[in-house]
């Protein structure tokens, strides 16, 4: 018997499926909204949710990552009217487990089901969580859980891996997560960036060469291939390789044998493989700049991280981290943030993803070097002209959208019933921002703990 809560504003289908899971013995649990869901979700302990991504409050899978980060910890099945391969997509990368729609044989439905269950069960079996020696990797959110548990799996054994993600996100830092958490952790890790591999080098840089090779080879060198015998070689923006390069790598990477330039015999190199790109493999294989051959080699396991802009809820501890190295190297007392610092940077869309996070971080941290606390006038022009831009169309949309604003005034009612009413429309856009965080609505409400506490009860807010 499991746990299952289902998602869904159609009350016939849910019903229908409820009715149909009770018969196999299993506990459900229904919700008609985004809102009501995640309150039954903490309530419920469910381990299997089906959920609807046209929800009457929002769009289900934006909802995806606080379904996963739930204390039970579901896997998710998405289940829609209409479905799209956009959607499905997103999903998938999000953590769901599957993408069905309603349409589809209810057999397909219980299918994915009993999948979900006997993984869960065969996932209880293991002795021990693997715990990852993970460094530079700040964040908890859903979508980086899920990438650390695919470098756990990779970690556990010797296949290539291919991360993919846009310019910032730490592919190299993953590589690196990779290789220490494996058993070939005590050898080398080799980085060989392919997008300033020149032709006329790149062989004998690879391969290495025998002394005589060449004017100018006045001793014998091993190429990268040969340093990362008994570690890991990681093949940074391998997207960059030329046609010709790329048949060297496909036949090294099969055989983990190769020739060095002028060398008479073949010699071996045990290295496992890591390799990233910020472009669209699939796509350079349809315009033939890449080879199908080489890309089926690499991705025997893809990991792809997500933007910064998918996981703002791990900017407040990427600001701490980065901000306490800062202090540390250049011997000043830890510095505080002013609500404003977070809330500017919570709110730009970083399309440079964490790199270009950090550098701004290190110029706020610059301009605030003899003061205790950075507030956002510290921050580069550019955030900050983003934010004032943002802030002036969120009061125009409220203004063309005076339902959003917030509760009317109405003189007919008391003042009290008014200030109630703004009460707990405040309160419910504070947990809503903090993500039910107590200590932080605490901080950003100047309120005690036991004060919000009765405020949340009064209003009958989980």
């Amino acid at each position: 018997m499991a746990k299952i809560l289902i998602i869904d504003d159609d009350p016939q289908f849910s019903e229908m499926l409820s009715s149909m899971l009770r018969r196999a013995n299993h506990e459900m649990t229904c919700a008609g909204s985004i809102r009501e869901g995640l309150e039954r979700i903490a309530d419920s302990g469910a381990e299997v949710v089906f959920l609807d991504v046209r929800l009457p409050d929002g769009n289900g899978l934006d909802m995806l990552p606080r379904i996963k980060e739930a204390s039970s910890a579901p896997e998710v099945i998405i289940i829609t009217g209409a479905g799209d391969p956009h959607g499905a997509e997103l999903a998938i990368k999000n953590g769901a487990w599957d993408y069905i729609e309603k349409v589809s044989p209810i057999k397909e439905i219980i299918l994915a089901l009993n999948r979900v269950l006997q993984y869960q069960k065969e996932k209880k079996k293991k002795s021990s969580p693997v715990v990852l020696s993970r460094e530079e990797i700040i964040g908890s959110s859903a979508a980086i859980t899920f990438c650390l548990n695919q470098v756990a799996e990779a970690a556990a054994s010797d296949v290539n891996v291919l991360i993919s993600g846009a310019t910032g996100t730490g592919k190299e830092v993953f590589a690196k997560a990779i290789h220490r958490n494996s058993p070939r952790a005590s050898g080398n890790f080799v980085i060989v960036d392919c997008a300033s591999l020149p032709d006329t080098l790149a062989a004998s840089l690879l391969l290495g060469h025998e002394k005589g090779a060449y004017t100018g080879a006045d001793r014998q060198k091993d190429g990268l291939f040969k340093q990362a015998d008994g570690g890991t070689i990681f093949l940074d923006e391998i997207g960059e390789l030329s046609l010709s390069m790329q048949k060297v790598f496909l036949r090294v990477l099969q055989e983990q044998r190769f020739r060095p330039v002028g060398a008479q015999k073949e010699i071996s190199s045990n290295f496992r493989m890591v390799a990233a790109t910020n472009r669209n493999l699939g796509n350079l294989v349809r315009e033939l700049q890449f080879r199908e051959d080489l890309l089926y080699r690499l991705g025997s396991l893809t990991i792809n991280l997500p933007s910064l802009k998918n996981r703002k809820e791990d900017i407040g501890d990427l600001i701490l981290y980065r901000m306490a190295m800062l202090c540390k190297q250049y011997g000043t007392g830890q510095k505080g943030f002013s609500a404003d610092f977070i809330d500017t940077l919570t709110a730009y869309d970083w399309p440079g993803n964490i790199r270009e996070l950090n550098n701004v971080i290190e110029s706020a941290f610059t301009a605030a070097m003899n003061e205790s606390t950075v507030y956002s006038i510290h921050l580069p022009t550019h955030i900050r002209v983003q934010a004032a831009r943002d802030s002036i169309t969120r009061e125009s949309d409220s203004v063309k959208n005076p339902d959003e604003a917030g509760p009317p005034l109405n003189t007919q009612s008391t003042l009290r019933d008014f200030r109630d009413r703004m009460e707990k429309k405040y309160l419910e856009e504070l947990l809503a921002a903090t993500d039910g965080n107590v200590p932080e609505a605490c901080q950003r409400a100047g309120l005690s703990r036991s004060r919000l506490y009765a405020l949340l009860k009064k209003h009958r807010l989980s």
